[in-house]
C-alpha cells in the first residue's frame, strides 16, 4: 500500500479537529504568544477560494506581534494536491504562507512559499 492510500484509508479528521502534529504546533504557537512573538492565532481560521469549487483552509492563521499576518500549514508530509493549493493561495493572496514540518529532534522546519 502506498503512503497516499494508507493516509486515505485512515480518513480525515472532522473540521476543527487537530491531529497530533497540529496540536504540538498549536502548543508552540501558544508559547510564542506568551513570549510576545505572536499576537494571535486561530486553527482553521481562514478559508481561501482558489477557483470555482476549489478552496484551501489553512491550518493556522497567525498574527505576529508586529501585526503581519502569516498562514501556517502544518504537514507530516505533503501530497501533490496540498502542495499545489498552498502555492496557488500564496500567488493570489497578500499573506506570507509557510509550510511547517516536525523535524528530527522535535525542531520545527519552516519553508516560506
Amino acid at each position: 500500500m502506498t503512503a497516499k492510500k494508507a493516509l486515505q484509508a485512515l480518513g480525515r479528521l472532522k473540521t476543527g479537529a487537530m491531529n497530533k502534529t497540529e496540536q504540538a504546533y498549536a502548543a508552540t504557537l501558544d508559547a510564542r504568544r506568551q513570549a510576545g512573538e505572536v499576537a494571535w492565532f486561530k486553527f482553521e481560521g481562514m478559508k481561501f477560494r482558489l477557483a470555482d469549487n476549489t478552496f484551501f483552509t489553512v491550518d493556522f492563521a497567525v498574527m505576529m506581534s508586529d501585526g503581519k499576518m502569516e498562514m501556517h500549514e502544518v504537514k507530516g508530509f505533503m501530497l501533490d494536491d496540498a502542495n499545489v493549493k498552498i502555492k496557488v493561495a500564496a500567488s493570489l493572496y497578500p499573506f506570507v504562507f509557510k509550510v511547517i514540518r516536525k523535524g528530527k529532534g522535535g525542531a520545527w522546519s519552516v519553508t516560506e512559499i
